[in-house]
């Protein structure tokens, strides 16, 4: 059996934001590019991924939305690069999108960018009018997806 090597060195030649200077603003997550690299082990282990600086605002009112936002991960294979989650995140700042929207569009950018083997994504969106929401959107990875629909 061959000894596995404990190198736990990251590849971050193909990264184009870290360490790239001032980052532009982008007018839409659509623009944005999550950037990822490899995990460095096989094992089960858990990214989470927390700011409170997140804004957008409501397509109703106009009114900016500020919350809290959670994204807590099982790798399989890849990782976000944190620095391109930044800027993705804030691209969120000009649009006009209700809470439950944004945590599912984001959970939904999660998965497609790193296909991971579990991942939940939390809105925690400040009160406004004396009424906070939180939303939670959970992604159970395909072992589990598979299992519910052979029910």
């Amino acid at each position: 059996m061959a000894k596995k090597s404990n190198n736990i060195a990251s590849d971050t030649l193909h990264l184009t934001l870290l360490g790239g200077g001032p980052m532009p603003q982008l007018s839409s997550p659509d623009q944005a590019v999550l950037e990822t690299f490899v995990s460095p082990t096989d094992r089960d282990y858990e990214v989470t991924f927390s700011t409170r600086e997140f804004t957008s605002h409501c397509p109703v009112t106009g009114q900016p939305d500020f919350a809290e936002i959670t994204i807590r991960y099982t790798p399989a294979r890849l990782c976000i690069e944190s620095k391109s989650l930044k800027q993705y995140l804030g691209a969120y700042r000009n649009q006009a999108v209700f809470a439950e929207g944004i945590t599912n569009r984001i959970l939904d950018d999660v998965v497609k960018a790193i296909a991971p083997r579990r991942a939940v994504v939390i809105g925690d969106f400040a009160p406004r009018g004396g009424i906070g929401i939180r939303v939670e959107a959970i992604h159970a990875g395909k072992k589990a997806t598979l299992a519910k629909k052979s029910r």
